[in-house]
């Protein structure tokens, strides 16, 4: 298996939400672990446990109050910026290496295409290129910290 094998293999597994990974051949044995865990199935399945045992005025009750406080500010967001989202799990980083200049700044035009920032996984540096053109209106994730799958790193105003 080589280099590009095992990176497709990696983003497949980051994408696809499998929490293990392990293949074995003949001389070769790679094992890829994800940090995904399953707290999202586990609160769902709470959330419609605790929903269904009590009378059912509670249900109706969650949900409107939970869509009620957070739709203004996410309406504001997202009618005029676009979210740029990690495409896997890994470390992210504002610039190639810790003595070289940032990618890419607050106010900073961008191109589709263009390097946004770096994302160590497995010890590979993958370069996150932007897939539309705009300016950099805000940088999510704060240099050197673990990113999750699909999410968001900055919030870009298109031109």
């Amino acid at each position: 298996m080589d280099i590009k094998q095992i990176q497709e293999l990696i983003k497949f597994v980051s994408k696809s939400g499998v929490n293990e990974v392990s293949i074995e051949q003949e001389d070769f044995k790679i094992t890829i672990k994800t940090n995904q865990p399953p707290v999202y199935q586990t609160q769902a399945a709470q959330q419609i446990q605790p929903a269904s045992t009590p009378a059912i005025a509670v249900a109706p009750v969650s949900p409107v109050e939970t869509k009620s406080v957070p739709a203004p500010p996410v309406k504001d967001d997202s009618s005029t910026y676009i979210t740029i989202k990690s495409p896997m799990i890994g470390t992210f980083y504002r610039s190639s290496s810790p003595d070289k200049p940032l990618l890419v700044n607050v106010g900073d035009e961008i191109k589709a295409g263009q390097v946004v920032c770096i994302i160590e996984a497995m010890k590979l540096f993958n370069e996150i290129e932007s897939e539309i053109s705009g300016r950099i209106v805000k940088v999510l994730v704060d240099n050197a910290s673990p990113v999750e799958y699909d999410q968001p790193l900055f919030l870009v105003e298109p031109i």
